[in-house]
């Protein structure tokens, strides 16, 4: 049995799911992702040493900042008052692992925040550290759970 597509119509375009009916629950997500790094540029963020500046602090708030855009920025999603958005960052021997967790009380999820919170904390990192490492990879980005519960 397959499942019909909600962002799409009946006669196949693009469409806002109304969620207007639903229940507002409370709605957590969490996505991971990895950046990796040679071990010179690690060293350079763990000791901050980057030209840019902190990059484990500014590439928090820019996935903190991006997860509250998200609507902006991926077309058919949600408008959604959050609650709250926390990005870890954390330094590894072969690069830096991110995690966002963003929360609300609404009446569809909050997936997308939080895997746009870490694609962007890592697109930071990135940016920051272009300069010394031209080998960087994003990988492994994924939603790594999805709760809801009724009010």
């Amino acid at each position: 049995m397959s499942k019909k597509l909600t962002h799409i119509d009946e006669s196949g375009r693009a469409n806002m799911v109304d969620v207007g009916n639903k229940n507002p629950q409370t709605r957590t997500a969490v996505a991971e992702g990895f950046i990796r790094l040679n071990k010179k540029t690690v060293k350079l963020i763990r000791e901050n040493q980057i030209r840019k500046g902190d990059v484990l602090t500014v590439a928090e708030i820019a996935g903190i900042q991006a997860a509250k855009r998200t609507s902006e920025l991926i077309p058919l999603c949600h408008q959604l008052q959050l609650t709250k958005v926390e990005v870890e960052l954390n330094i590894r021997e072969n690069g830096v692992y991110a995690k966002c967790t963003s929360r609300c009380i609404g009446q569809t999820g909050v997936e997308m925040e939080a895997l746009t919170g870490v694609q962007i904390a890592l697109l930071t990192i990135y940016d920051m550290c272009k300069a010394v490492d031209k080998a960087m990879l994003i990988e492994n980005v994924k939603l790594i759970e999805k709760t809801k519960t009724d009010l």
